[in-house]
């Protein structure tokens, strides 16, 4: 029988300092996630100086406290994973800098992980018979790609946002609105008590890409001329027509990579209203998967199933590791 493998993964790419403690890239032995949203909430979004602060504060004891809810020593540990991008430069330089010290410190291989690759792998942790080839749709606050996933860490992009990215849109029309940060769970909750009845644009492209600019100035334009607009209804209306693009272009992308397997990731895949239309097509004869909420959000547990995927593959880094905040999927 082959050795587990215990993978300690730390992520500080925005506003969340978290570590974890993952087995064989699956089965999480625990996730520690410190939040600062109450932090930056007052601000209307995340402030880069702010979150580096808070992640030199926070990184020592949210480690150390992964390890003491797993029940394990620093010498349990066989690797360590971390984000080293995409992000902002200054919180991501925190983690990297403290798994590099880690590293160094425990002789303990050291594996550079790039945070859209975790939001991916967050699928392996809920659903224990995912395996690749499938189709990815990650949709969050900085990106909205639709992806082949053609083996645990070989991607191809086949769809990406040429403008805003989804949940960037979603925080957009929040804050218009009135709803204050962050706006997607606060778009995502108005939603429910309102109907779809507003029409709104929505951009078609020859391609596999969104585009998401021109429906957010719809719906900034129409507040700003009817301040007294139902915002329940603008925000289901907004809700349904950005879910209706994602689902258009998902769908296309799988009859044409003749794939029946579709995953959502990112923290807009929490969003209930997008996560139900996407069960919707299971009547289809597509088998849908996404992460439970707290793993949809940025954590540690996560990195680290990225993080051992890339290691059993035969990737490590070594300590010239730097923070890369442009970091690309490819």
């Amino acid at each position: 029988m082959e050795k587990d493998i215990i993978t300690l993964g730390i992520e500080s790419s925005c506003d969340e300092t978290s570590a974890a403690v993952v087995k064989n890239g699956r089965e999480v032995l625990s996730n520690v996630i410190n939040s600062q949203i109450k932090i930056h909430e007052k601000f209307g979004g995340v402030v880069p100086e702010i979150a580096s602060r808070n992640h030199i504060n926070n990184i020592s004891g949210v480690v150390e406290e992964a390890l003491k809810q797993a029940d394990l020593t620093y010498n349990d540990i066989d690797l360590i994973a971390c984000t080293y991008g995409p992000g902002l430069v200054g919180a991501l330089l925190v983690g990297v800098s403290y798994a590099k010290g880690l590293s160094y410190a425990l002789n303990k291989p050291l594996i550079g992980t790039n945070h859209i690759e975790g939001h991916i792998a967050a699928n392996y942790i809920t659903h224990k018979d995912l395996k690749p080839p499938f189709l990815c749709l990650i949709i969050s606050g900085g990106h909205t790609h639709l992806v082949h996933i053609k083996d645990y860490t070989e991607f191809e992009i086949i769809g990406k946002t040429r403008d805003d990215a989804i949940g960037e849109a979603f925080d957009k029309v929040a804050r218009v609105i009135g709803l204050g940060y962050p706006g997607g769970p606060k778009v995502d909750k108005m939603a429910k008590d309102g109907e779809a009845n507003i029409e709104l644009p929505k951009t078609h492209l020859d391609n596999l890409d969104f585009s998401f600019s021109g429906i957010k100035t719809a719906v900034i334009n129409l507040h700003h001329k009817n301040p007294d607009i139902n915002k329940s209804n603008l925000c289901a209306s907004f809700e349904k027509t950005v879910t209706e693009i994602l689902i258009e272009n998902t769908i296309k992308a799988a009859k044409q990579l003749n794939i029946k397997s579709i995953a959502l990731a990112g923290g807009v895949s929490a969003n209930s209203y997008i996560r139900q239309e996407f069960i919707n097509l299971e009547k289809k004869g597509y088998k849908i998967y996404y992460p439970e909420s707290i793993l949809c959000t940025d954590n540690a547990a996560m990195i680290a199933s990225a993080g051992y995927y890339r290691y059993i593959n035969g990737t490590k880094s070594d300590l010239t590791l730097n923070a890369i905040p442009n970091l690309k999927i490819e």
